[in-house]
């Protein structure tokens, strides 16, 4: 048997693509597309070429489902998707039934005696698991190890928002917070700690108080918050409209000029006159910021203090954007504890993990859940990128695509190689109408199999709904895995073409 150089193997390590894939979406309508993109790629021999799977809102029910299962994507999906259609379709009255209502107060009270601030986030978390499974499911997120531990699987990132009291999401949105199996952070601060550490009281980086880990349906329920909406993000996501918030609500600052012939020091701010909001404003503040539910978990960052070097610094991730940015004495308050919400409440994306330089993703297949537009997450994404200097390939669509948006779009920026390459895939029904496999038209008895209604007020598959009937899963399984596989051509050229480009970057590196 012959073995390859080290060299030679580290050569084509460094041409090997880093893909990750993407995902967004909410409720059933999201789990079931999930199910069916992965199958897809799977048939394509692309699941094992994936490093990085990221999920917020409704797909992390799928991810976490897969991940109890070690060797889940060196098997055939065909038998977890069997469980999780059986799942789908059943009644889920039960979840609300009295006798249910008193298991969810028994073990809330067991979790506030642990040292856990309650809520009813945990509370639509336990339903969750009564929806998805038939009784208690006892999997946590660090568990998930077991299937990374031979990197048969792809890394599974999911991610949350944390919010902050009397401040709008809008102004507010820089702290992105990761999950994985390993660990969990800000990637804002480089502070993260251990998955199984996650809730427990820590002081100073410091572990305090060691509380249980959660149960998977807790990080379930965080994830998909959709109850922690306060009426400004109602406002905003109706109006998009910031002006009467910042006249009226907003505390004052305005900048003075500096005295002329004084040496600049390099870790001063500028100098700014703060005037505070009045008490109507404070009361109007309070009002539209309030959130009836949000999940609260203990701030590991308590005690922790800004580095002095913090605007200057590089490391950190600063947004140019947000006020507390810029008096970074704000962002780092002394609350007991994190206020996580939905990420869908700023834009509807999970991909912010995947644009951290260290993880050198190439190629990013970005799969679209969602109800509503199906381009304007993307667009919006792009927007907060480009404000913020992050790598990414510009959104250019016509108005006519946004109307009717194809199967699959490919958006690369040639002129940043740092910028990963995006093919977007939203959720339409476009050729699977009259193909049941690509190249395979559909005959006539066929045809209702690719009526299949994922935009329209009457869809089976809307954001309320938590059942989906087995024809229902199957016409939207059968929908994402075609579209996946209609455009095999499309990703394989664009993996093709990140490997002659690394080829090129590799010959100039090794001439010069």
């Amino acid at each position: 048997m012959s073995t390859c150089p080290t060299g030679q193997a580290e050569k084509f390590i460094e041409q090997v693509p880093v893909v990750a894939v993407t995902t967004t979406g909410t409720g059933m309508r999201a789990l079931t597309g999930l199910y069916g993109t992965l199958w897809g790629l799977q048939r394509m021999k692309l699941l094992d070429c994936i490093s990085y799977i990221t999920g917020s809102s409704g797909t992390t029910w799928t991810m976490t489902d897969l991940y109890e299962d070690s060797n889940w994507s060196n098997k055939d999906l065909g038998e977890i998707i069997m469980r999780a259609r059986k799942q789908a379709a059943k009644s889920k009255m039960k979840a609300f039934s009295l006798e249910s209502l008193k298991a969810y107060h028994k073990e809330l009270c067991q979790r506030t005696v642990a040292g856990y601030k309650s809520s009813f986030i945990d509370l639509w978390g336990l339903m969750i698991e009564a929806m998805l499974h038939d009784g208690n499911n006892n999997h946590k997120l660090s568990e998930q190890q077991q299937a990374l531990n031979r990197g048969q699987n792809p890394l599974p990132i999911y991610l949350a928002l944390n919010v902050k009291d009397n401040i709008a999401t809008k102004d507010f949105r820089t702290e992105w917070v990761e999950f994985t199996p390993y660990e969990v952070g800000f990637p804002k601060y480089g502070a993260f700690v251990p998955a199984e550490n996650f809730g427990s009281e820590f002081f100073m980086g410091h572990m305090m108080k060691k509380l249980p880990e959660s149960r998977i349906c807790f990080m379930q329920g965080m994830w998909s918050s959709v109850f922690s909406k306060n009426l400004l993000d109602a406002w905003h996501a109706a109006d998009n409209s910031e002006d009467f918030w910042n006249r009226w609500t907003q505390d004052t600052l305005t900048e003075i000029d500096e005295v002329p012939g004084l040496p600049e020091r390099p870790h001063e701010m500028p100098t700014r006159m703060f005037t505070p909001a009045g008490g109507l404003s404070n009361a109007l503040r309070d009002i539209l910021t309030d959130r009836p539910a949000v999940s609260k978990y203990h701030n590991f960052l308590k005690g922790l203090q800004m580095h002095n070097e913090y605007v200057q610094h590089q490391h950190f991730s600063k947004w140019k954007d947000t006020v507390l940015d810029e008096s970074p004495n704000q962002l780092k308050d002394p609350t007991e504890h994190l206020e996580l919400v939905d990420t869908a409440f700023f834009f509807d994306t999970s991909c912010p993990p995947l644009l951290r330089p260290e993880r050198k993703v190439d190629v990013i297949l970005h799969f679209n859940y969602t109800g509503g537009s199906q381009t304007k997450p993307l667009e919006q994404a792009f927007t907060y990128f480009s404000a913020q200097g992050i790598p990414f390939p510009k959104i250019l669509l016509k108005d006519e695509e946004k109307k009717h948006p194809k199967e699959c779009y490919v958006f690369e920026d040639a002129n940043n190689p740092d910028a990963p390459i995006v093919l977007y895939f939203p959720l339409v029904n476009d050729t699977f109408q009259r193909y049941i496999a690509p190249g395979i038209e559909r005959n006539a008895a066929q045809m209702p199999q690719g009526n299949v209604d994922v935009s329209s007020v009457f869809s089976p598959y809307s954001t309320r709904q938590v059942s989906l009937q087995e024809e229902d899963f199957n016409k939207l399984l059968n929908l994402t895995n075609y579209n996946v596989q209609n455009n095999a051509n499309t990703i394989l050229e664009v993996l093709h073409k990140v490997v002659e480009r690394k080829k090129r970057v590799q010959l100039s590196q090794s001439s010069s």
